[in-house]
């Protein structure tokens, strides 16, 4: 089991920043990659960033650019920075783990509101 917890979520104004934490603890052998996903009301979840056990990191349209996804393998941690924040980056955002051949571990969410 892999257990994912976030913080650093909050309000902000328009073009400020804000950084996100995701520790994971538990089996933590077993993640692949570390990643953030979001979902507004009214919308369908959509992916912000991934970062590998190697490094590797890929991010969704509306992010790439702005936002920056590093981890800390020593610390089992992710972090997202989001620079130059916009009103449509207001979300819940969700850290998630890929585990395993196919499993997924998400944590809890943490709310990101930008206002104009």
């Amino acid at each position: 089991q892999v257990q994912l917890v976030e913080s650093g979520g909050g309000l902000v104004q328009s073009g400020g920043s804000l950084r996100l934490s995701c520790a994971a603890s538990g089996r933590t052998v077993s993640i692949n990659a570390l990643g953030w996903s979001r979902q507004a009301p009214g919308k369908q979840r959509e992916l912000v960033a991934q970062i590998t056990t190697g490094g590797v990191a890929n991010y969704g349209d509306p992010v790439e650019g702005r936002f920056t996804i590093s981890r800390d393998n020593a610390k089992n941690t992710v972090y997202l920075q989001m620079n130059s924040l916009k009103p449509e980056d207001t979300a819940v955002y969700s850290c998630y783990a890929l585990v395993g051949a196919r499993g997924r571990a998400w944590g809890q969410g943490t709310q990101v509101t930008v206002s104009s």
